[in-house]
């Protein structure tokens, strides 16, 4: 079993910053590629970046020089640095994570959710 906590949200104002953590824990054997998404109200979930196991990052256009993807690959971890937030950026934000573990194929995991919401 594979379990997926977020932690880090809240209430910022405009230009604000916040960084979010997410920790896998359980029958681990590997991660391969680790991603954050987000979902704005009456919005389609949608991806903000990802973080290979090598450490190549990507990062969709509205976010990028604003957020920076790392992860800690002793702890199992993923964060996300978000600075200079506008409240276009209010959504809950999700961390998937791809792992595989023992005994089974892997695949992608997601993280329960935490809520950023960014006053004007």
């Amino acid at each position: 079993q594979v379990q997926l906590v977020e932690s880090g949200g809240g209430l910022v104002q405009a230009g604000g910053s916040l960084r979010l953590s997410c920790v896998a824990s359980g029958s681990i054997a590997s991660i391969s590629e680790m991603g954050w998404y987000r979902q704005a109200p009456g919005k389609q979930r949608e991806l903000v970046a990802t973080i290979s196991s090598g450490g190549s990052t990507k990062y969709v256009d509205p976010v990028k020089g604003r957020f920076t993807i790392s992860r800690d690959n002793a702890k199992n971890m993923v964060f996300l640095e978000m600075n200079s937030l506008k409240p276009e950026d209010t959504a809950v934000y999700y961390c998937n994570l791809h792992i595989m573990t023992w005994g089974s194929r892997s695949r992608d995991y997601w993280g329960q959710g935490t809520q950023v919401t960014v006053s004007s």
